[in-house]
């Protein structure tokens, strides 16, 4: 298995209800905090990276007990009923930004902070079973694509209106554009900031070894970017 391309490079936000939570130091054994899947998802693995900065590198479990696995649909209706367990949600798009509309939700962790920098949030992937069965479809895939990324960058409203069609989604033109194009935001499939990831999954035992570069995880098609 190896990823055909990035899609995007955008933030993941840690909203809270705690109002007494400012940073993941504050963080109680009475929180609960949301995450699609329990240490495998990439918001789990993003808050023990902030662990590991926030207590060092051999704690970075520490905040472990208190993730629960929980969809972002019914995460964010967790946080948002101010009832139940759950008072603080790490996300994803555009939930993450609806939980902040409510007055009293704030953000405790942005995930570009925590990578000092944007990093790749969505990627596509395959294997290579199907890339070298499938030659033809797999390069018209890929040109689709880089289509569908020009197409984006030349009008994120027109997207935003093409996404909530295709999803038939009842978020506002206005809000889904908003999410969009918002500042930190980047629409791109060169691969950003991935080595950061593999090299912490390397030391805490996920992965066996660290690869030497991100081309050796992504197919040769997208290896003439920039990434990293």
């Amino acid at each position: 298995m190896r990823g055909i391309s990035a899609l995007s490079s955008q933030p993941f936000l840690m909203n809270t209800r705690n109002p007494a939570v400012k940073t993941v130091a504050d963080l109680k054994e009475t929180d609960r905090i949301a995450v699609p899947a329990v240490k495998v998802s990439v918001q789990a693995i993003m808050l023990q990276m902030a662990a590991a900065k926030a207590f060092g590198a051999s704690n970075f479990g520490k905040l472990d007990p208190l993730t629960v696995s929980m969809s972002p649909p019914d995460a964010t209706a967790a946080l948002l009923s101010g009832g139940g367990e759950i008072t603080t949600v790490f996300s994803v798009p555009p939930f993450q930004q609806q939980q902040l509309e409510k007055p009293g939700i704030a953000t405790v962790l942005n995930s570009y902070d925590v990578m000092e920098g944007p990093h790749t949030f969505t990627v596509a992937w395959t294997s290579a079973r199907f890339r070298d069965a499938n030659p033809v479809l797999y390069r018209a895939l890929y040109a689709a694509m880089q289509e569908a990324t020009d197409i984006v960058n030349k009008d994120k409203r027109a997207a935003a209106a093409l996404w909530i069609s295709d999803s038939k989604s009842k978020l506002a033109l206005d809000f889904v554009n908003q999410v969009v194009s918002g500042p930190l935001v980047r629409w791109t499939m060169v691969p950003e900031n991935t080595m950061k990831f593999a090299r912490f999954m390397a030391t805490t035992g996920m992965l066996k070894s660290a690869p030497a570069s991100w081309s050796d995880y992504f197919f040769p098609e997208v290896h003439g970017n920039n990434g990293s």
